[in-house]
């Protein structure tokens, strides 16, 4: 191409797909300035004015504003910089569509009625100090300060990503109003306290209730077995003979709740974890057995 050669607005657009009007006004813009005018007025453009025009499109299609794209062509501010800075803000624009991604998800999903919805909207909106604090809020409510939780406390905890996905965020606003319902707390701070008792005083602790059943029942239970069958009252005495003296159907009745078992799996996908096995369907099996069994004898 030789250098000196200048192009009519009419070239341009056949060269670069774009409308006579469109160059026009980024010309008026001051982004592609006309290199030179004809002897009757018309603008003419130099042959790095294609290139420019190219670079311009590519920065519109990506969501950057005139001012910024002029002083991009100008060489007045770095490409790289204001890539960074776009991109930084496309990412928070993206957090902000996802939340209400999944808010409109679970109202859709749910039924919801305005007052849930923005109930919903606020939850999804919370600061990460925010959800720290409710979350906080929550188990101090379940877990007495002085006792064995150090553990469970760090095992209960969401941590919802930065850039999290319209599920992590549905997730999150499903649990957070768990976490907030005086009932679930109330249930929470029942386990925590046999939890504790179990722990309490000199010797080994007991085992963990719920945990000892669903690993008893689990072969029953992919086995199809009835809770009212013969094979079941060896599953009862075997769990029965590891807790003697002990209150277990308190246990298992405060550790038998679905809510406990949906908060769980919603923590697992905020935190990306694996999905957990649920303990209801076992402990459920294990008190229709041990009925079964107390009223046979």
């Amino acid at each position: 191409m030789d250098a000196d050669t200048l192009y009519s607005i009419g070239d341009l657009a056949r060269r670069t797909g774009l409308t006579v009007k469109t160059i026009r006004f980024y010309s008026d813009e001051g982004i592609v300035p006309p290199a030179d005018r004809s002897p009757a007025g018309y603008r003419r453009y130099g042959p790095d004015a294609a290139a420019r025009l190219d670079l311009v499109r590519t920065l519109r299609d990506l969501g950057l504003d005139l001012a910024t794209i002029r002083r991009v062509v100008n060489r007045e501010v770095p490409l790289a910089q204001v890539a960074a800075a776009h991109a930084e803000a496309l990412r928070a624009q993206i957090r902000t569509l996802r939340r209400r991604q999944a808010v409109l998800t679970a109202v859709a999903r749910r039924g919801s009625t305005p007052e849930e919805m923005e109930l919903m909207h606020e939850l999804a909106g919370l600061s990460e100090d925010e959800r720290h604090r409710l979350i906080a809020d929550f188990l101090d409510a379940a877990f007495t300060p002085d006792g064995p939780f150090a553990g469970v406390r760090g095992s209960m905890t969401p941590h919802l990503p930065d850039d999290p996905e319209p599920e992590q965020v549905e997730a999150w606003m499903e649990l957070a109003e768990l976490a907030r319902d005086p009932e679930f707390r109330a249930v929470m701070r029942r386990m925590a306290g046999l939890y504790a008792a179990d722990h309490a005083g000199g010797g080994l602790p007991r085992p963990d209730a719920a945990a000892l059943v669903r690993d008893a029942v689990r072969p029953a239970l992919e086995a199809g077995v009835d809770p009212s069958a013969p094979e079941a009252a060896a599953v009862v005495a075997r769990v029965c003979s590891r807790y003697a003296g002990a209150d277990l159907r308190a246990r298992l009745e405060a550790a038998c709740d679905a809510r406990r078992d949906r908060y769980m799996e919603l923590l697992a996908t905020v935190n990306g974890w694996p999905r957990p096995e649920p303990l209801t369907p076992a402990l459920t099996w294990f008190a229709e057995a041990l009925r079964d069994q107390a009223v046979s004898q």
